[in-house]
């Protein structure tokens, strides 16, 4: 069902990108801005576009938290690869980092949910991939993973600010806590790519898949423990703040921010996503390069 807010001071073009609904009568329309306590936004196409964090959603953010209202990112990223983005944001507490696979604060002192992949099938990756040529890409919470080095790899270090600690798989499901997977594909071959594991492993995973505007054309696939998603860990981090579903707010635009939509009493998507992610959210904004945070944050929360 989508929701509807008081027009009197929105601006007439802003409320035509962003509305969904057929034309309604203004003096019938009523939602509390006031209801929301906690934001969860994705990253990549929702804060970040290809000129990083607009002075716009920077200045809204801050509102936000001078309002008291709480924000937690929500990414495919790995906790490594979001130090620039809190660090710029001054952001602290919990958030959700791997595509959910883990909650935690940013320097990992606290870890308020943990879902790893299980090491027979960490193993069993492994050797799949080897005998399919597949570069295969592993996370631990503090470590980026692979055997040698690959475009990838050099796209992390270069724009995710993560450096490759290259190892031999062999064995590692055994010295690390593996909490991701990943295989980094183009657009033509991701469908390929995706159907090779599923296949192969059905229901013993939960691939999301993973997007950046900085690089058009690429797809990150994320290889998870079947039950893991954005949605279930803002379901933990809510139930951990005692914040219910209907007083949540998410913000995204790619098909891993799905779940988070259905763990929020409003979801948002981003002007920029696809036609099923805005099919998916009560409403849609203006696209990452205009700023959509912030023109969905003046209109639902301050």
């Amino acid at each position: 069902m989508v929701k509807v807010i008081q027009l009197s001071t929105l601006n007439s073009t802003l409320y035509s990108l962003i509305w969904k609904g057929p034309p309604v009568n203004a003096k019938m329309i009523s939602v509390a801005k006031n209801g929301y306590q906690l934001l969860v936004i994705d990253i990549d196409g929702t804060l970040l576009g290809r000129g990083g964090i607009s002075p716009e959603d920077k200045a809204a953010l801050l509102r936000v938290r001078r309002d008291g209202i709480k924000i937690a990112l929500s990414t495919g990223r790995a906790l490594k690869a979001c130090r620039g983005v809190v660090k710029e944001l001054d952001l602290s507490d919990y958030h959700v980092w791997f595509d959910g696979a883990l909650v935690s604060t940013p320097d990992l002192v606290s870890e308020l949910w943990v879902r790893p992949l299980d090491p027979k099938l960490v193993k069993d990756m492994v050797d799949f991939s080897r005998e399919r040529s597949i570069d295969l890409e592993l996370y631990s919470a503090l470590d980026y993973m692979a055997e040698r080095e690959t475009w990838s790899t050099h796209a992390h270090e270069d724009f995710f600010g993560v450096d490759c600690v290259f190892t031999e798989f062999a064995g590692v499901w055994d010295r690390e806590r593996v909490v991701k997977g990943g295989v980094v594909a183009s657009e033509a071959d991701e469908p390929a790519i995706k159907k090779l594991f599923t296949d192969r492993f059905g229901e013993r995973i939960n691939i999301s898949e993973a997007r950046t505007p900085n690089y058009p054309g690429v797809v990150f696939n994320n290889i998870l423990a079947p039950d893991v998603s954005k949605g279930t860990a803002v379901r933990h981090l809510a139930e951990h703040m005692g914040i219910s579903r209907e007083h949540i707010m998410a913000v995204g635009d790619g098909m891993n921010d799905l779940p988070l939509f259905t763990a929020a009493g409003l979801a948002v998507a981003m002007g920029n996503a696809s036609d099923k992610v805005k099919a998916a959210a009560h409403q849609v904004t203006l696209d990452v390069d205009h700023s959509g945070l912030s023109a969905a944050i003046e209109k639902f929360l301050i």
